[in-house]
Formats: C-alpha cells, structure tokens, sequence
C-alpha cells in the first residue's frame, strides 16, 4: 500500500506553471558509529576514565577481564620482535657480533649470503661469515638499528623468506617498557598505565604471532613496540611497580586483548573471533566517553561510492545495508548488502575495512530522492489515483525515493529550504521496502529526513 503524507505547514506561492517532469534520482549513504577498535578486552580510553575517577589498576582490570585476578611471571623471560625484514641493516654501539669482538663507535652492516649472514664494516670490507642466525650484543646493554631505533638486549639477524629479519631479543619487562608508551600516551594517571603494563606483559606471554624465530611483530599485529625510545619516566614507573605481574583465571595467565574505545560497552570475543572466552565477556564502560572517538560521523556518501567500495558484495546497483545480527555491545555480526538484484551477507569486520570505519558499532541509512510530477487527479469514474494530500494546498510535485533500512510505517519528513533555514513541510510513512511519497505544494529546493539523517536535495521548478 501506498503511504498517504500530511501536510504539516501551509506552502506559501502556489505555483500555477507547468507540472516539472521527473527529475533524475540522487541518494546519499550515511554512517554514525561508536568506539575505535575491535571492542575485545580492555578500553584503554575507559581504563584512562576510570583512573581519572580514582579507581586503582588492578580493580580496573579485574572489570574489563570477567572473574580474573593478578598473579606473577618471570619479568626476565625472553621476547623475540621481529623489528623489520630486508635484505641488509646497518648498526652501531655493538661490542660483539657472535664470537667476533666490535668497536661500539663503529657502524656496521649485515646482508644476507642465502642461508647464511655476512658482517660488513662501515667502508665495505668483509668482516666475517655466519652459518646461522648472527647475535649482536651492546656495549652499554643497548644498540642501534639504522632507521629503526634503540633496542635493549641483543640484536638477531637471521635469514628468513624476505632476506634477513631483524629480531630484537630480551627480556619480557623490558619488552614492556617499550609497549606502554607506544600503546597510552605517557601524561596519562599512572593507574592507567598501570593497567596497560599488566595487560600489555599478559598479552605478550600468552600469544605469539610470529614464525621464522621470532613471536611477536613491533606493530599492530602484535603490539606497538618502539625500544627504548619510546620509554619515558612515567611509563617506566608502571612497568616497574607492576614487575612480572600478569592476569590469571583460574590460576592461569590469560590472553588480553585491549583496543582504544569502547564507544560504552565493549564485545564478548565470541561475536568477533568466534571462540567465547570466560574473561572476555562484555561490560559496561561507564567512562569511555573520554575518547573523541567515543561517537562518531556522520560519514556521508553518494551511494555509488559506498557501492564502489563494498565492490564483489554488491548484487547489481547499492542500494544500502540492513543489520542482521548485532553483539552485546551492539558491534555488527551479520548484516546484508543490499542490491538491486539480491543481498549478500558479510560480517561486520567485512564492513569496517572496506567502508574505512572506526569500528563496527556502526548504523547505515541510505536515502534516495527525486522530485516527480504531482500526483494525478482523482478519477471521475471511479479508478484508483495515487496518493495525494489530504488537506491544504494543492501539490505542484511529488517528492519521491526509498530509505533503508526502515521498517514499514516509519515517519518520513520532507524539508523545504528558506531564508532562515530548513523547514518541515510534510511527513509521510514509508510502505514496504523503504518507499515514500509525498506531495509538495510550492517550488523550491527539498530534501528528506529519516531519524537525523537527511538525503541530497532535489529542486522542484
């Protein structure tokens, strides 16, 4: 059934000319979102509201990680990184390379020979050959990596599928030093690096992502790890009074994910990687609203850019995406994009990396509109007519389109522009799959409303 509209405001200058023939449809995709991240785990924008509330380290974690509580590990147990790969690496302030003994003020190179590694002083002249992997040790127990930084422990350069890799080796605090900073900006309350400490040292000794010899990558696949540059005091201060401190259930540590912002309550891990976890349950996150991240968008669109980059899911032209499924937090599990020819289910990860979003909390309206000629005249003989106004003026044109997604019923308005701004000029309900119509009495530039979102504008003449 055709909705009827209600003219809500007297339209000004009726228009006696010509009826305007239709105009070309024009549509715009908006996105409004909430949170930065994968939503897992501990928010570390709520963790900084919490300290900022007064709440202390370890009750901050124990909410963020369901029934779990602090127990202690080795502080000095090794840690691989991979820093990067490539073919050869220069570095200085080494006292020895294998068994070989360097000058700390010199600089060095390594390439690799195939399965082994060569060790180059600065003016090119060979300085040894290596069978395996080659162990570069500080002087003052710290080395530098050309282009790359300041590392603690030892330098490894093993050869791997792209050359060499280069590994930093050292201990787990140590490791954590470099994490903290890189992962919560340093002028934060020391309880919420406290936090991050403890959360980033479980984390590491509870996943590895690595292979070719090492467990973790310096980035965002593991964790942001920047050696000893990215240490300051206060960073170091948390990591020191929270030494070999890590999360246990049940006795045991356990893996701890942690993202920037919940948007206010994060996921249970079973609606993003699949597998529940006891401790990674979802919870409110009262103060998370710290983050300017916290809400998001609107993010407008036409939406044949919004079809471009949703390319290989789009059955004939977008037309929008309705939410199938949502998490408890409500992150997107399941949602269907919408095309002229059929839908296609994706997740809602699908649609975070190819629509660029901030997280998968995320709510999608998609608006089309067009001015068409006004609806006809009653027939005499009794036929049925297109809807029309059932009061007021009468309509020179017809503002016509679809949103979705919108349940059947839901109320439309139509906004006419003037000199003081948009005004609402009429309502309409929209019938099955998103369609609406309604009448407009007077020329000028329109435009349609669906709960805070408003399409392109359409001029009627």
């Amino acid at each position: 059934m055709t909705a009827y509209p209600r003219l809500i405001a007297p339209a000004v200058g009726l228009c006696l000319l010509a009826a305007p023939a239709a105009a070309d449809a024009k549509a715009r995709f908006t996105i409004r979102g909430a949170g930065f991240g994968h939503g897992v785990g501990m928010s570390q924008y709520g963790a900084l509201g919490f300290a900022q509330h007064g709440v202390g380290y370890a009750d901050i974690l124990r909410h963020y990680y369901t029934d779990t509580e602090l127990g202690t590990t080795d502080p000095d147990q090794e840690v691989r990184v991979l820093l990067r790969s490539g073919s050869s690496f220069s570095f200085t302030g080494a006292a020895r390379a294998g068994t070989r003994t360097l000058r700390p003020e010199k600089t060095y190179s390594v390439r690799s020979t195939g399965g082994g590694v060569a060790l180059y002083s600065r003016s090119g002249r060979l300085k040894g050959t290596f069978s395996g992997p080659l162990q570069v040790a500080g002087a003052a127990g710290t080395l530098s990596l050309a282009g790359t930084g300041t590392y603690r422990g030892v330098l490894e350069f093993r050869p791997g599928a792209f050359g060499l890799n280069a590994i930093n080796v050292l201990g787990l605090d140590a490791y954590v030093a470099g994490v903290v900073a890189r992962e919560s900006p340093a002028s934060w309350p020391l309880e919420a690096l406290k936090a991050q400490a403890v959360a980033a040292r479980t984390y590491a000794m509870t996943s590895s992502k690595g292979g070719d010899g090492f467990d973790h990558y310096a980035d965002t696949r593991s964790q942001v790890y920047g050696g000893v540059g990215a240490e300051t005091a206060s960073t170091n201060r948390a990591v020191q009074e929270t030494r070999g401190q890590v999360v246990t259930y049940e006795g045991e540590p356990v893996t701890t994910y942690f993202f920037s912002t919940s948007g206010g309550r994060t996921e249970s891990v079973e609606n993003v990687w699949g597998t529940p976890q006891p401790w990674l349950k979802s919870v409110e996150d009262p103060y998370d609203d710290v983050s300017p991240r916290h809400r998001w968008g609107p993010i407008k669109m036409r939406k044949r850019d919004a079809g471009a980059k949703l390319s290989g899911y789009v059955k004939g032209r977008f037309r929008g995406i309705k939410v199938v499924r949502r998490g408890d937090s409500p992150r997107i599990v399941e949602a269907d994009v919408i095309g002229s020819r059929g839908r296609v289910r994706v997740s809602g990860a699908t649609l975070r990396t190819r629509l660029g979003l901030s997280d998968t909390w995320a709510y999608f309206t998609s608006i089309k509109v067009q001015a068409e000629p006004p609806p006809a005249e009653p027939d005499p003989t009794g036929g049925a007519a297109p809807a029309a106004p059932t009061s007021g003026p009468k309509a020179i044109a017809t503002i016509a389109g679809d949103v979705i997604p919108a349940r059947r019923g839901a109320e439309v308005q139509v906004q006419l522009r003037t000199r003081t701004g948009w005004l609402t000029v009429a309502s309409t309900n929209v019938a099955k799959g998103g369609a609406y119509r309604a009448g407009v009495a007077r020329e000028g530039k329109y435009r349609v409303v669906f709960r805070g979102d408003t399409g392109p504008s359409v001029r009627v003449n």
